[in-house]
């Protein structure tokens, strides 16, 4: 009897990844409210400015992230009373009008990592960045991890008062 090949993803192996074709988010019927969940829990909003999609964002964060994204916006009203809110690129951002983005934060399997844009201008600088993120710090905050309020509430205000990213 002949040996059998394994059969192969077409999809897959054209990207050079194996079990690519999985990781394609699952389309949304129109009668759904649920948005889709993209690989590592970042929820799928379309692209839209003000306070309703940013929410929206929100309530479709997974488990206990939820409730971080609900203290960090709810921080970031508080520290900033004239912040301007978007959804770009399946994250939430803030900023000032004619002045860019300051912050936005991003669901990852098992953190939520804050992005301050001109983070090495901040005192202390967050912890996370690289060479090759240049301005960018961010700080990772997972699961039973303790929300420093008041040294983000700091940073808020800092990164607030610079000048932002304009993509």
């Amino acid at each position: 009897m002949p040996v059998q090949k394994p059969t192969t993803n077409s999809k897959a192996s054209a990207k050079g990844k194996p079990g690519a074709c999985e990781a394609k988010p699952i389309k949304m019927r129109k009668d759904q409210k649920v948005p889709v969940l993209l690989s590592g829990g970042n929820p799928q909003i379309a692209k839209a400015d003000g306070d309703v999609p940013v929410q929206a964002y929100i309530a479709a964060m997974p488990g206990w992230k939820r409730d971080l994204g609900k203290r960090l916006d709810a921080l970031i009203v508080r520290t900033v009373p004239n912040v301007r809110k978007a959804v770009k690129w399946n994250s939430p951002f803030y900023g000032i009008e004619g002045q860019g983005w300051f912050l936005s934060f991003h669901v990852f399997t098992h953190y939520v990592k804050v992005t301050f844009f001109r983070g090495t201008s901040l005192r202390p600088v967050p912890p996370g960045g690289t060479a090759r993120s240049k301005d960018v710090r961010w700080i990772d905050i997972r699961e039973g991890d303790a929300l420093d309020e008041a040294q983000m509430a700091d940073w808020m205000r800092q990164a607030a008062a610079l000048p932002g990213w304009i993509p």
